[in-house]
C-alpha cells in the first residue's frame, strides 16, 4: 500500500469506529488527525474548540503569518512544504542563544522564556504548545496583559505537572483556541492540529 492509501484506509478505520459524533466537519478533520496521530479516541470525549478557532487559524495561515511552536519536534512534525505555499513560516526559539541565557539567568524554563522572545512574531500568528506548561501559562499571563496577540493558540501540553491546569486556564479564556482537558497531548498531536489548518485552509481557495 502506498503512504496514501495507509492514509485513507487509517481515516475510515477512525470514522466507523467513531460513529456518529456532534463535531462539524471542519472540526472532525483536526479531530480525526489527532486522533490518526496518537491512535488515541479520547480526543473525542476531551477536544474543545473556541468558537472562532478554526476560522482564525484559517485566516493566520492564508495571511502568511508566523507559526510558532514550543519544541523542535512539534516543528519538525508540521507541514512546513504546505504552510510555505501560503507564505507561512514556522519557528521554534526553544534553542536560541539569547533564550537559553535569558532562562539560565532568570531560573526560569527555557520554553517561558522563548514565548517572550517570540512576541514580535506571534501578532496574528499561530502559537503551538505541545510539550511545555510553562510556555502556556506564560503565554496566557501575557495575553491576558494584552502583550501577546496571535490569532490562535493551540494548547496541548502533556504531563503530570501543570498540563491539565495550564489547558484548563487557557479554556477559561474567551480567545480563540484548540485544546483538550486532561493530562493528554504532545508535540506530535499539537503538529497534527497544525497539518489539519493547511489542509483546510488550502482546500478553502478552491
Amino acid at each position: 500500500m502506498t503512504p496514501n492509501e495507509i492514509e485513507a484506509q487509517s481515516f475510515t478505520i477512525i470514522d466507523t469506529e467513531t460513529g456518529p459524533h456532534a463535531f462539524s466537519s471542519d472540526e472532525w478533520q483536526i479531530v480525526r488527525r489527532m486522533i490518526h496521530t496518537s491512535a488515541d479516541f479520547d480526543y473525542i470525549k476531551t477536544v474543545r474548540f473556541h468558537p472562532n478557532a478554526i476560522s482564525k487559524g484559517i485566516q493566520a495561515i492564508r495571511e502568511g503569518k508566523t507559526i510558532i511552536t514550543d519544541t523542535t519536534m512539534a516543528k519538525s512534525g508540521i507541514n512546513a512544504a504546505g504552510l510555505a505555499r501560503h507564505g507561512c513560516r514556522v519557528i521554534c526559539l526553544i534553542q536560541d542563544a539569547d533564550v537559553c541565557r535569558i532562562a539560565q539567568n532568570e531560573g526560569n524554563t527555557r520554553a517561558a522564556a522563548a514565548v517572550d522572545a517570540a512576541l514580535a512574531e506571534m501578532e496574528g500568528g499561530i502559537y503551538v504548545v505541545g510539550n511545555a506548561p510553562t510556555a502556556l501559562l506564560r503565554l496566557i499571563e501575557l495575553i491576558k496583559a494584552g502583550q501577546a496577540l496571535p490569532a490562535l493558540v493551540i494548547g496541548l501540553p502533556v504531563g503530570f505537572v501543570n498540563a491539565a491546569e495550564s489547558k484548563a486556564d487557557l479554556l477559561s479564556m474567551d480567545y480563540p483556541s484548540i485544546s483538550n482537558t486532561g493530562r493528554k497531548g504532545g508535540s506530535t498531536v499539537a503538529a497534527s492540529v497544525v497539518n489539519a489548518l493547511v489542509k483546510l485552509a488550502t482546500a478553502k481557495l478552491f
